[in-house]
């Protein structure tokens, strides 16, 4: 079997990953868990943000963000409603949705990937085919979905992009969680939810033709919107801290860049973004893309990328100035008059920025 907690892994699950802040946490932990929690509710809330305990310790913070959204989301999970996770794409709903699972299970893995094709037999079970024609419906026919396997366990279940799934299939949710039972029609019996078992969701605002969920379903929710970051420092804190991460996990071989480069690429992001200059003094078009905080860190791990593999090292302006158009420029005519009306308007007019207008203009 493949040793999973590798370091050769492109990208360890949460639970591994920082398994030796999750260790301490649950060292010192002395508040009151939920049953099958590994640590208390305050402890989850200091994985996700950050903190030093009382040994010295220093957790380092997942989400950067409101204290009181993450505190809401545990509470929820402590309760008996499942837990959706709702905004534009890119505001680090999967990411809190997996240090949740690996702070409060140690398990992140019991994940569902909602699709158009998913089926109700991926959210419930299937059956060995072979096994089912050759004896029948049996437990030993059954496979459990990741769903089933968390109810039986008292565990976290993530279900990504819920609103993707159909509706009909949605509904399937229903009598989990509010019965918190999975019937079994087929062996005459059901799967009773052990405590601890709880549900997270994720769903964007974002996506054209999703599936509405059922009023029935959304009340079986407690809804916490995720925001894209507030300002531009903490916006800015954020990639930076990802790229830094991310250029570790890769062995990228290129020094993350300079603070003045990652500030440009979250600039231009919240300036499109928002329809207008930081200073307020020019409106803009912005483009049909979202631009979110998680498209800026790939613009800069590409940056970095290019830089250590084809260049000196060091990040520059030219290494940014593809990924940046790749991030901003979705639809090649829109797009494009919005792109090029900024460029001329806004990056040609600040003197600081001339390397940067150079580099998108040479690369057309």
């Amino acid at each position: 079997m493949t040793d999973t907690t590798s370091t050769a892994v492109l990208r360890r699950h949460a639970e591994h990953q920082y398994a030796e802040e999750l260790h301490e946490l649950r060292r010192t932990d002395r508040r009151q868990r939920p049953d099958h929690w590994e640590l208390s509710p305050w402890a989850v809330v200091t994985y996700l943000l950050g903190g030093r305990l009382d040994n010295g310790f220093e957790v380092s913070p997942k989400y950067i963000g409101a204290r009181r959204l993450m505190e809401i989301a545990v509470a929820t999970l402590a309760t008996d409603r499942g837990l959706l996770l709702f905004g534009v794409p890119g505001t680090a709903k999967s990411w809190v949705s997996e240090h949740l699972a690996a702070a409060i299970s140690n398990d992140s893995t019991l994940l569902i990937q909602g699709t158009a094709g998913t089926g109700e037999e991926q959210l419930r079970y299937g059956w060995n085919y072979a096994e089912l024609l050759a004896h029948g419906p049996s437990e030993k026919a059954l496979v459990p979905s990741p769903l089933m396997n968390a109810m039986r366990t008292g565990r976290i279940a993530r279900i990504e992009e819920l609103t993707r799934i159909p509706a009909d299939v949605q509904d399937s949710l229903i009598t989990v969680l509010s019965e918190k039972t999975l019937p079994v029609p087929e062996l005459g019996s059901e799967v009773q939810a052990v405590r601890g078992f709880s549900v997270i969701a994720t769903a964007n605002n974002r996506d054209k033709g999703v599936n509405e969920l059922s009023s029935a379903l959304k009340r079986r929710f407690n809804t916490v919107i995720l925001p894209v970051p507030s300002s531009e420092a903490e916006e800015l804190s954020i990639v930076v801290k990802r790229v830094a991460e991310m250029g570790r996990a890769l062995d990228l071989p290129a020094e993350p860049p300079a603070l003045r480069e990652v500030k440009r690429v979250v600039q231009i992001f919240r300036e499109l973004r928002n329809g207008q200059t930081e200073d307020g003094k020019t409106r803009l078009k912005s483009p049909s893309g979202t631009l979110s905080t998680a498209e800026a860190i790939s613009v800069v791990s590409n940056g970095m990328a290019l830089a250590g593999h084809f260049g000196d090292g060091v990040v520059g302006a030219p290494d940014l100035a593809s990924g940046l158009l790749g991030a901003v420029i979705k639809d090649p005519v829109q797009d494009l008059v919005v792109w090029k009306e900024y460029l001329e308007t806004v990056v040609k007019e600040r003197s600081d920025w001339k390397d940067l207008y150079r580099a998108f203009r040479d690369h057309g």
